[in-house]
């Protein structure tokens, strides 16, 4: 939703003067738009004046500048400006060498674009129009197409012609074979909401997607189920793939265009697949583009534009440009050294060094806990994850589950010699890498430093060798963390179980039975500190809100161990001072 406005029906002419504020050393602002200021000294060029709707930014007046368009008319929000605008953003342009006119292919523009180029000529001033139409959604006929997202690399193809000197015909000519050459498919994951209104202009239904979105508040063409972005990834780039131009090159300048609301991050793992089904399909990128382009308000959603490249259209594309929203130099920079695999993996040994054969056979029980972690951090992520975000960043499950996932994959790489200290000083090392914060360096350290406790030359594990172990993995925690018990994180529960643990082995019991016990322990200690104020970490602000609801380290803690206790348990039971062995 669009929050912040004064009047919603001034909110297009607002914005425009605060932009015109923001970026005055550049541009000036004319009745019906805004024109870029000439550079003292530089020859005049042909004028490319762009426009429509607002709602659209970066488009339109945001790629005003050298190298891209010469003025942008700016209409009421996806409203086409008047006839009397573009006119007057055109006659601030003109620099003796013509105008042309571009726009998205909509009713209105064409009428009042067109108006204005019959005025100009007939003033003696020499006015073509380039119409943009490469939304393959819209139409079977190219000709009647909407323009989307394929303005951006149309305006970028004719401004750089410009700036090239270019003669007015070469200018028209180059817009027009640039958007033949250019294709867009887009999605909607949510609509978008005028200044002022309560609602969206349309809705996508829970769990779908609107295929075959406009830019001026349009739905898609028809509401699919939503997918994961590899997915979508694969039905954008086939669908655009198979509207390619007829006799087209295998080179492309992709956009990976955000409709508004979509989040760049997002926008980087889309085209993360992207660019690899292109190239899977023989089609080499040049220069893409990703980010926000062409939007739509507050829209949820993505498109990709392909503009199929000839060595004209590759020039035009690479070329200098500075405008308030994009910018774009041919700076040289020395070559990148892409690193071998090999030359990656220094300093990680993936040769394990001997290991007994009580070593191995612990080996297996680490394989086996690591993954029953796994799949217990996957069920649980979301609730772990709702536990944290109520005094916390609510990011708790996702590190967990990356963290492990990162173990269990190095683990799972290893030589299956390897023993089960060096497995988990390897798991430590990949927990820590991958899942970043806080709790991702404390179960690093605390993994290396169990596995240092253990160690791979032992004849046997003892029960009581396991209690060791457990208090070194503590330890570490403590020791690194700066925590105490009673301080509201992952030591309320770990503490409690590891001394419950010792307990019970030196009372003669079983690791397994000692084990699962002890897990009871700690699963009510990790629910207990519903009722403590954290005093570290990033809770402890929030204090009185966090009173109420367990800290989310502490409850990952409890069900970590007690899985682990029934992966002992499935493997068999031993007393204190007994070999722990893996029955085959």
């Amino acid at each position: 939703m669009t929050i912040l406005y004064d009047d919603p029906d001034e909110f297009a002419d607002d914005q425009l003067a605060g932009f015109l504020a923001l970026y005055g050393d550049r541009l000036r602002g004319v009745p019906g738009g805004v024109v870029a200021h000439r550079t003292s000294g530089a020859s005049p060029q042909v004028a490319v004046v762009i426009g429509g709707g607002s709602g659209h930014y970066p488009a339109f007046s945001g790629t005003v500048g050298p190298g891209f368009a010469t003025g942008a008319v700016v209409g009421n929000i996806f409203t086409s400006p008047s006839a009397a605008q573009a006119y007057s953003v055109a006659k601030a342009a003109h620099q003796g060498r013509g105008v042309v006119f571009s726009f998205g292919n909509y009713a209105g523009d064409i009428i009042n674009f067109g108006i204005a180029a019959e005025r100009l000529r007939k003033e003696g001033i020499d006015a073509r129009i380039v119409v943009v139409t490469d939304d393959i959604a819209s139409s079977d006929d190219a000709a009647k197409r909407r323009g989307i997202a394929g303005d951006f690399p149309v305006f970028k193809a004719m401004g750089a012609a410009a700036a090239e000197g270019m003669s007015l015909d070469e200018v028209e000519r180059v817009g027009n074979a640039c958007n033949d050459a250019t294709r867009t498919l887009g999605v909607a994951f949510s609509g978008c909401t005028m200044p002022g209104a309560d609602e969206p202009l349309f809705s996508v239904p829970d769990g779908h997607l609107g295929l075959g979105l406009g830019i001026h508040g349009e739905p898609g063409i028809r509401d699919i189920p939503l997918m994961r972005a590899a997915d979508l990834a694969s039905l954008l780039v086939e669908q655009v793939l198979a509207n390619r131009p007829e006799g087209a090159s295998t080179r492309v300048a992709p956009i990976l265009n955000g409709l508004g609301t979509t989040k760049y991050e997002e926008l980087f793992l889309l085209w993360r697949h992207v660019a690899s089904i292109l190239a899977d399909n023989g089609v080499t990128t040049i220069e893409p583009e990703v980010g926000e382009l062409v939007t739509s308000l507050d829209m949820g959603g993505v498109s990709l534009t392909l503009q199929w490249l000839d060595d004209e259209l590759e020039r035009l594309w690479r070329a200098d440009a500075y405008t308030p929203a994009y910018r774009k130099a041919a700076a040289p920079v020395a070559a990148f050294v892409v690193p071998s695999p090999d030359e990656v993996a220094v300093g990680i040994d993936q040769t394990p060094p001997p290991a007994t054969d009580a070593a191995t056979r612990m080996a297996d029980v680490v394989r086996i806990a690591l993954s029953a972690i796994h799949d217990l951090l996957k069920h649980e992520e979301h609730a772990l994850g709702r536990i944290d975000a109520v005094a916390g960043d609510g990011d708790h499950g996702r590190g967990m589950l990356k963290g492990i996932g990162a173990a269990v994959a190095r683990v799972g790489s290893v030589d299956e010699r390897a023993g089960g200290a060096w497995l988990l000083s390897r798991a430590g090392q990949a927990w820590a890498e991958y899942a970043g914060g806080t709790s991702g360096v404390l179960w690093g350290a605390a993994l290396e430093s169990l596995a240092e406790s253990l160690t791979d030359d032992r004849q046997d594990y003892t029960a009581t060798d396991v209690v060791h172990g457990v208090d070194a993995f503590a330890e570490a925690i403590v020791d690194l963390g700066r925590a105490s018990e009673g301080d509201k994180t992952m030591l309320d529960a770990l503490l409690p179980f590891a001394r419950a643990l010792r307990e019970r082995v030196e009372q003669g019991m079983s690791l397994s039975d000692a084990w699962r016990e002890a897990a009871t322990v700690a699963v009510a200690s990790a629910a207990a500190t519903a009722d403590l104020r954290p005093r570290v970490g990033r809770a402890r602000p929030l204090a009185e809100k966090s009173i109420g609801t367990p800290d989310a380290g502490a409850t990952s803690m409890g069900m970590i161990v007690t899985v682990v206790g029934n992966v002992l348990a499935g493997v068999g039971g031993h007393d204190a001072g007994t070999p722990v062995r893996v029955d085959d």
